[in-house]
């Protein structure tokens, strides 16, 4: 793997424009898992070459689970109402074959609102409904004294709880370097996905670069991770790399397309 700076992946925000949002999201994490990368192929479109880190001299796949809550989801070109809603991504870092560029391949999605139907019917994205409650809170220093999420969803029930202290800090090993990881587990702008119509399906987002920083897991329990076989019940309290940040902006393109 080649050193990877965050100036080789950064493009112009691209002007919103018709049904493009934007949305503050809050309690943002990413908490990681190294894998058996057989354990993630069969899952991943055969266009998208896995990223793997080696770890004890034997190679790694990575797949996060991220969490956040939705502030202020709205149109971003236009006035429009605003909503506020959980949720929970699952993806797989890969390297799209005919571009050469990172992006991440979505295993499915969870999200804690009516507005689901619209991603599901319409546009055909793996996505769920489950009902996500953030009891979270920030200490005066910044980090958190508190973060726990509860899901519930027939898809994949989770329970999440994470921890911040002082001079925590957070090594990647297997990367060339810090930035290297960073870019590739909190830059990718392309994601990619099966339809629920078996289409493979695209879209993309903006934001600027983010200012995670490292927290640890007091408890973890991802049913969806579990039942596919990707990461066991005691696999997940040992995490390759927890991040979190408090708070941040995203822009979505919308609609997805087909790829």
């Amino acid at each position: 793997m080649q050193p990877l700076r965050f100036a080789d992946v950064a493009r112009d925000k691209p002007r919103p424009q018709g049904i493009d949002v934007v949305s503050t999201l809050l309690h943002f994490a990413i908490v990681t898992y190294a894998v058996p990368p057989e354990r993630l192929r069969p899952l991943v479109h055969e266009r998208f070459e896995l990223l793997t880190v080696p770890m004890d001299g034997e190679p790694r796949a990575l797949v996060s689970v991220v969490p956040f809550q939705e502030l202020d989801f709205r149109l971003a070109a236009y006035p429009s109402p605003q909503f506020r809603f959980g949720q929970t991504n699952y993806r797989v870092y890969v390297t799209d074959r005919t571009t050469g560029q990172p992006c991440v391949w979505f295993l499915g999605s969870l999200l804690d609102s009516v507005t689901v139907v619209i991603p599901r019917y319409l546009w055909k994205l793996p996505w769920h409904h489950g009902r996500m409650h953030f009891d979270c809170m920030l200490g005066t220093d910044g980090r958190y004294s508190h973060y726990a999420i509860e899901t519930r969803s027939a898809w994949g029930a989770a329970r999440l709880e994470l921890r911040q202290t002082a001079g925590l800090t957070q090594q990647h090993s297997g990367f060339p370097d810090e930035e290297t990881a960073l870019v590739y587990l909190t830059h990718p702008l392309s994601g990619y996905y099966t339809r629920r119509d078996g289409k493979l399906g695209s879209y993309s987002i903006w934001h600027d670069r983010l200012k995670m920083h490292a927290a640890e897991v007091v408890e973890a329990r991802f049913e969806a991770l579990e039942r596919s076989g990707v990461v066991s019940f005691e696999e997940q309290r040992k995490p390759y790399s927890v991040l979190v940040q408090p708070k941040t902006e995203f822009t979505i393109y919308l609609p997805p397309g087909l790829a």
